[in-house]
């Protein structure tokens, strides 16, 4: 933890000078690619030693699949290898090691580095191996038509702003901002005539980057005060069962699992401060006129906390890691999009079992929320208290519904899982059980699903 917060805080002062000192004016792309790509392998050997060798060797064992693999079939060796690399590391730290050598911790990185792999492979494929009609907006605008070069591949997979925590971002984004068109590409798409401009403004990443700091310190601040006194294995202590009642213990649920955010805002609002700093990110202008600096965001925390439904919640929760899913899983998959979602997902965060407990009941909860919200919804809809009262009642619901959730995914292990929902009397599952056998389910079509998937990545470029 402290070669995480020093590497970061490091690269947060190498950002600010790569902006200033290496900016498109002073170097050129090669020069900038090059110093990306240094800084990154040093930081990755600083905080892993030599287990940061797995990092070099997916990276290298993908560079060749993605020079000799064919067009139809780049993206699917690209996933198989990559997934398959990190499954084994995955086993190998757990069974071998027992977490007992703190350097073979090297997992996060290799998560981000197969994220990007699977990114640049499908992209890959879409650029060069489909038809322009066959692909949504998106996928047309994000379609990588050449097969990047050594530099430009080794730059974006271990560059020194992401290597460490993240996040994954889109190839054409990233060599955009290499090449210095990242911003323009973006202010390009406002008619800045008509608001006054005579020319296009040079908007200055250093008010995003001081509020992204002050909410990484509130967030250290509340992890070292509240998560250690918190503990999520409490809500299984014996004389904790013995002695409350069951309300009072959702209500303890919902404080622990609160106490455990904190480290997850401090990493990826560091990390989204660290890629702002170096000047990428940008995202565009909101409705009010302001420079927007979200592109990279991973999380956005008044849509978390105030959260109405359970897709609302996931949508703003590791943002990035929801686009991959969304991009590589959900867009491509012939059936059950849903579910291999959400296996997918358990599957690249390790073979903990709790993993699997929180996604495969992350599968009920959502089908079963999705029912209600299509059923019953346009009812409240009449009034403006019927609205309010049905917005408190899904965000009681909602929050519950997630701390019920992730509960495993904090307690990794079988047997505290199982004790845990016993506790509480498996009533989440049976809800939405019941739920899918009363309510009737309307059925999603492919094009139906595609224009949907369309319509929930704009909102979230809106926020």
């Amino acid at each position: 933890q402290i070669n995480f917060v020093a590497c970061q805080l490091f690269a947060l002062l190498a950002a600010f000078w790569f902006r200033i000192y290496l900016s498109p004016s002073h170097a050129s792309s090669a020069v900038r690619h090059a110093f990306a790509t240094l800084f990154g392998i040093y930081f990755a050997v600083f905080c892993f030693g030599w287990y940061s060798i797995h990092l070099f060797v997916l990276v290298m064992m993908n560079y060749g699949i993605m020079n000799m693999a064919s067009i139809p079939n780049i993206h699917r060796y690209s996933f198989v290898v990559a997934m398959g690399y990190l499954t084994l590391c995955h086993i190998s730290r757990i069974y071998i090691f027992h977490y007992g050598i703190l350097t073979t911790d090297f997992s996060g990185p290799l998560m981000i580095i197969t994220q990007k792999i699977t990114t640049l492979a499908c992209q890959l494929h879409d650029g060069i191996g489909r038809q322009a009609e066959e692909l949504t907006a998106e996928q047309n605008r994000l379609a990588v038509k050449s097969r990047p070069s050594l530099l430009e591949y080794l730059s974006y997979l271990l560059n020194f702003m992401s290597i460490i925590a993240g996040p994954c971002s889109n190839y054409k984004d990233y060599i955009a901002f290499i090449e210095g068109r990242h911003v323009h590409m973006k202010l390009l798409e406002v008619n800045w005539k008509q608001k006054g401009y005579d020319r296009l403004p040079d908007p200055s990443p250093t008010g995003a980057v001081m509020y992204k700091l002050c909410i990484t310190l509130v967030s250290l601040i509340l992890f070292l005060t509240l998560t250690k006194n918190f503990p999520m294995a409490y809500i299984i202590d014996n004389e904790f069962l013995d002695k409350t009642p069951f309300l009072s213990r959702l209500g303890y649920l919902y404080v622990v699992t609160q106490a455990a955010k904190p480290k997850y805002y401090f990493a990826w609002t560091l990390a989204d401060a660290v890629n702002n700093a170096a000047g990428y990110g940008f995202s565009g202008v909101d409705d009010r006129g302001a420079f927007r600096w979200d592109l990279l965001s991973n999380l956005n925390i008044w849509n978390i906390e105030t959260a109405t439904s359970f897709k609302m919640y996931i949508e703003n929760w590791n943002i990035q890691t929801a686009a991959w899913l969304k991009r590589v899983c959900y867009d491509r998959a012939p059936w059950y999009p849903t579910a291999l979602t959400f296996i997918l997902s358990a599957l690249w965060h390790g073979i903990y079992p709790g993993y699997y407990f929180t996604f495969l009941t992350g599968i009920l909860i959502t089908l079963a929320a999705r029912a209600i919200r299509n059923n019953c919804r346009h009812y409240f809809l009449s009034s403006v208290p019927l609205k309010m009262a049905y917005d408190v009642v899904t965000w009681a619901v909602t929050q519950l519904a997630v701390c019920y959730t992730v509960a495993p995914f904090v307690m990794l292990a079988v047997e505290p899982t199982i004790k845990f929902y016993k506790s509480v009397y498996f009533h989440m599952h049976i809800l939405s059980i019941l739920v899918l056998l009363l309510l009737p389910i309307r059925p999603q079509t492919h094009s139906v699903r595609r224009a949907q998937n369309q319509a929930v990545l704009n909102s979230i470029k809106s926020k």
